[in-house]
């Protein structure tokens, strides 16, 4: 059976024989369902007036620590995005009071970020959802086929230098 890659790749066989483009095989299904699973994503936060953002700033919150706590540091570190975006976001999260900027309590000059009462209600409410979200976006797959990518994407992602600290 094939799919819009193999005839994107097909294509390009014919009009360019002396290319190699076997890469875009696994870029463009990449690429593609990386668009599909961000449309199924998105339609589930939607459901609880959520964005892939918020989403991720309230999920980050909520595995960090007992206290659902970080800086601003932290959450940006996590969220590999600026403080300029994170500052952003937490804005809007605490205009809807579902986190909270207090001085930190170990460095007078720092800010700790926490989960509100309302926001760890709503990240418990929508973590199920989510975690059905991408069940469902990955039934396709057996278990052993799920590992196997996942070993795969870890593999390639850390050649490309996507590495914990």
């Amino acid at each position: 059976m094939a799919d819009h890659v193999d005839q994107v790749l097909s294509q390009w066989a014919e009009q360019r024989p002396d290319l190699d483009a076997s890469p875009m095989a696994v870029i463009g299904r990449v690429s593609r369902l990386a668009l599909l699973f961000d449309g199924e994503l998105r339609r589930n936060f939607a459901q609880h007036d959520l964005d892939r953002a918020s989403f991720d700033v309230l999920a980050t919150l909520r595995r960090s620590n007992a206290e659902h706590s970080l800086t601003p540091a932290g959450l940006m570190r996590s969220s590999m995005v600026t403080s300029g975006a994170i500052t952003q976001r937490l804005d809007r999260l605490e205009e809807r009071g579902l986190v909270k900027r207090s001085p930190s309590a170990t460095d007078g000059r720092g800010v700790l970020v926490k989960l509100t009462p309302a926001g760890l209600k709503l990240i418990d409410k929508v973590l199920p959802t989510h975690i059905e979200t991408e069940n469902r976006a990955l039934a396709a797959l057996s278990a052993d086929e799920r590992d196997a990518l996942a070993g795969t994407l870890r593999k390639l992602l850390e050649s490309l230098g996507d590495k914990t600290d």
